[in-house]
């Protein structure tokens, strides 16, 4: 098993009146010829907005785009009829598939904050837009994208765990694929590297490994394909 390890103080980061993001891959202003993406995750940025502001009506393609909000609410809107205000348990997936024009807003009088994540596509199709709500159990890594999730154009899956100290989940890996392990909050060991709030790891070459809570912890896995299918 190979492990990469990013620390949080490491990632990138955008600050303006109304945004803080952080970005662990190269994203707009930010450029880091060694964080290009993993695999087919080429953005997982960590934005807090706050109220009143937000993206205003912007274009995407190609791109399977995933939101996670974690504290607050956010208003999304696109061109596809999609809309819907997304609240902490709540996942959304879009597919930009040829072309989607999309806004999203801070739908409270707090700041909102979010993980968006985008993946690769597997191919051109029609945008499409779905929502959900998630009852995530402790202990275990839920599937929330892919599979008996949220459904995206890409063989990719987002599995996210509540854990209680001492919980040691095994996660596994199809062949082809590699895991990014983001720690939203708390503390895990993998392979006896600890990370702590925000940290992440990029793993390839292994079929499965354990995720042992140090204390109580939310973390967020991403199987994605290493490469794009020929």
């Amino acid at each position: 098993m190979n492990i990469d390890i990013q620390r949080s103080q490491d990632r990138g980061m955008t600050r303006t009146t109304w945004l803080n993001s952080r970005h662990s891959f190269s994203f707009g202003n930010y450029f880091n010829p060694a964080r290009m993406g993993f695999g087919l995750l080429k953005v997982l940025n960590d934005d807090v907005i706050e109220p009143g502001s937000g993206f205003p009506t912007h274009h995407h393609d190609n791109m399977e785009i995933v939101t996670i909000v974690l504290e607050g609410a956010l208003h999304h809107k696109d061109s596809s009829g999609g809309e819907g205000v997304i609240k902490p348990g709540e996942v959304q997936a879009m597919s930009a598939g040829h072309g989607i024009y999309h806004s999203e807003f801070n739908d409270s009088d707090k700041p909102v904050h979010l993980l968006q994540i985008w993946v690769d596509t597997a191919g051109e199709t029609k945008p499409g837009y779905e929502q959900q709500s998630f009852k995530i159990k402790k202990n275990v890594m839920s599937e929330i994208v892919g599979g008996s999730g949220l459904k995206i154009n890409q063989d990719a899956s987002f599995h996210l765990g509540e854990l209680e100290k001492g919980a040691s989940p095994e996660h596994h890996v199809r062949q082809g694929q590699g895991a990014y392990v983001f720690v939203i909050n708390g503390s895990v060991e993998i392979a006896k590297r600890q990370l702590d709030e925000c940290d992440a790891a990029g793993i390839t070459d292994a079929k499965s490994f354990t995720i042992k809570a140090l204390k109580g912890s939310k973390v967020l896995v991403i199987n994605v394909p290493m490469e794009n299918s020929p």
